[in-house]
C-alpha cells in the first residue's frame, strides 16, 4: 500500500483529463467524482486533525466542493444529462483508504500531498471542459468551476 501512496499522486494527474474531450455524461461523472473525493478525504481529515490551518481547508473543502456538486448537478439537469450519483474511482477509494491508515501529523501531511494532485487534476478536467465540452450549460458551470480551483491550487502551494 506505500508504494501506491507514492505513485498515487502522479496517477492522480496522469488520469484522462484533457487527452480527448469528455461526453457531457464523462463529465458529469469525473467531475462528481472528483468533489465526492474531496468532501470525503475533507470529512476524514477533519476527525483527526488538531492544525488549524488543514482544519480551515478541510472545511472549506467540504463547502465548496459541496457547491461545486450542486453546480455540476443543475448544469447536467440543463443539459438533460443524466447524472448517477457520484460514487469514487478506485484509486480515489485507494487513497481514501490510505488516509485511513495514517493518524496524526502523518495523515494531516498525506491529506495535503493528495489533495495537490487531486486539485491540479480537477483543475486540467473543468479548464478542458470549460474549452472544448460539447454542452453549453456544463461548459458554463466547468467555466465558474475554474477559478474556484484554481485558488485551492495555489492556496495548497503554500501548505
Amino acid at each position: 500500500m506505500k508504494t501506491l501512496a507514492l505513485l498515487a499522486p502522479a496517477m492522480l494527474i496522469a488520469a484522462p483529463a484533457a487527452a480527448q474531450v469528455m461526453t457531457p455524461a464523462q463529465y458529469v461523472s469525473t467531475a462528481g467524482a472528483s468533489d465526492l473525493y474531496e468532501i470525503t478525504s475533507s470529512k476524514l481529515v477533519l476527525q483527526t486533525t488538531q492544525d488549524p490551518k488543514i482544519r480551515s481547508f478541510a472545511q472549506m473543502m467540504v463547502m465548496e466542493h459541496t457547491k461545486s456538486t450542486a453546480q455540476v448537478k443543475a448544469a447536467a439537469a440543463r443539459a438533460r444529462v443524466k447524472a448517477a450519483p457520484a460514487k469514487l474511482n478506485p484509486l480515489q477509494t485507494e487513497l481514501v483508504s490510505e488516509l485511513r491508515s495514517e493518524s496524526g501529523a502523518a495523515r494531516d501531511a498525506r491529506y495535503i500531498a493528495q489533495q495537490k494532485a487531486a486539485h491540479n487534476q480537477a483543475l486540467e478536467v473543468q479548464k478542458a471542459y470549460a474549452m472544448e465540452g460539447t454542452s453549453a450549460p456544463l461548459k458554463a458551470a466547468a467555466a465558474g468551476i475554474v477559478p474556484v480551483v484554481q485558488q485551492h491550487v495555489d492556496m495548497l502551494k503554500s501548505m
